[in-house]
């Protein structure tokens, strides 16, 4: 009788599980533009809100949860309106001892980086052009996505 018991253990051991992998494909409906400056975020908000009439905020940090459960914030300031969004985060982390990688680590020359979202299409070419007119904006330029491995940071 014990033998009899001990027989479908061991099928049911043998037996291998169907392993079945998830995967997302995104749509990245929004443009990223990489900032190098040496203004502080409030001061470089300041700038947008005036020169394109907008009300960039500060708000709560972007928080990223990285592999080997590292975590990391960084600055943001938003503003919204019902067919635009605009995003304007700090490139490097809040924490300054933390030696987490960047927002964009492709890019780590850029203090800041602005993302747009909008149906009207508020382009990254008019956007570019009004980050150019900012006194101390050194490089302002469109960070192309396709070749961004780090873009689902951005998906939140």
């Amino acid at each position: 009788m014990s033998n009899f018991l001990l027989f479908p253990i061991a099928i049911a051991m043998s037996a291998k599980i169907k392993k079945n992998k998830l995967e997302i494909d995104y749509s990245y409906d929004f443009e990223l533009l990489g900032v190098r400056t040496s203004l502080k975020g409030y001061k470089l908000a300041w700038y947008l809100n005036n020169s394109l009439k907008i009300n960039l905020v500060k708000v709560q940090d972007l928080i990223i949860h990285f592999k080997k459960d590292q975590t990391a914030s960084y600055d943001r300031y938003t503003f919204k309106t019902q067919l635009n969004e605009l995003n304007l985060f700090r490139n490097k982390p809040s924490e300054p001892e933390n030696s987490s990688p960047d927002l964009v680590p492709e890019y780590p020359h850029f203090d800041f980086v602005l993302m747009t979202q909008s149906e009207e299409k508020l382009s990254g070419n008019r956007l570019h052009e009004y980050l150019r007119n900012i006194p101390s904006v050194e490089l302002a330029t469109l960070i192309p996505l396709t070749a961004l491995k780090s873009k689902d940071n951005f998906i939140f």
